[in-house]
C-alpha cells in the first residue's frame, strides 16, 4: 500500500520526509549516547547508516515513513519520529517511533509530532494499528504513550529490553 504524505505543520514543528542530506542530524541524534539511555545496545555510525537507507527504502516503497522533526523557530532538525510498518505478533501495524535532541526535551515536542503523524494515519489508513513500544525503564515515553490517549495491552522482551506495547483502542 501507497499513500501520499505532504509535510505537516503543527504550531512548532515541521514534520517532512527524511532525505540523504539528514544523514549528519540522523547520525547525530541517533549515536548520542544521552538519547541511548533507555537502549541497552545504544546503534554506532554504521549501523545508524543503515537504518537510515531502510528508513528512505520505507519512504520509496510505502510515500510515508520516519520524518524529520525541524523545529520553525531555529529551522533546526530537533528530532526524527514517525510512523513506519511493522508486523508484530502476527499483526500487520504502523510502529510509531521518535528521538529527539536532548536539547529538545522537555518542550512536549515528541507528543505534539506524534499527535500529529496519528491523527495522518487515522485519516489515511485507518485499517492499520498504531502501535508504541517503550522499554518499561522510559518514563517518559510511557507518558507520552498515556498523553496520546493509548492503551498499554502488552509487555514482551523486545528491541533488547522489556518494553510495553501500546495501542489506541
Amino acid at each position: 500500500m501507497s499513500v501520499e504524505w505532504r509535510e505537516i505543520r503543527t504550531d512548532r514543528l515541521l514534520l517532512r520526509a527524511l532525505d540523504p542530506d539528514d544523514r549528519d542530524d540522523v547520525v547525530e541524534i541517533q549515536t548520542d549516547p544521552r538519547t541511548n539511555v533507555h537502549h541497552p545496545g545504544p546503534p554506532g555510525v554504521d549501523e545508524t547508516e543503515v537504518k537510515l537507507t531502510a528508513w528512505l527504502e520505507h519512504w520509496k516503497a510505502h510515500g510515508f515513513g520516519y520524518v524529520a522533526v525541524v523545529a520553525l523557530d531555529s529551522r533546526e532538525v530537533v528530532g526524527i519520529g514517525g510512523l513506519q510498518h511493522l508486523e508484530f505478533g502476527g499483526v500487520r501495524l504502523l510502529n510509531l517511533y521518535y528521538r529527539f535532541r536532548p536539547e529538545a526535551w522537555g518542550r512536549g515536542y515528541a507528543t505534539e509530532m506524534a499527535t500529529a503523524v496519528v491523527e495522518w494515519a487515522e485519516r489515511e489508513m485507518p485499517e492499520l494499528p498504531v502501535q508504541i513500544s517503550v522499554n518499561i525503564a522510559n518514563a517518559p515515553s510511557l507518558r507520552v504513550a498515556e498523553r496520546l490517549g493509548f492503551t498499554a495491552y502488552t509487555e514482551t522482551f523486545y528491541d533488547g529490553a522489556v518494553s510495553r506495547h501500546f495501542r489506541r483502542l
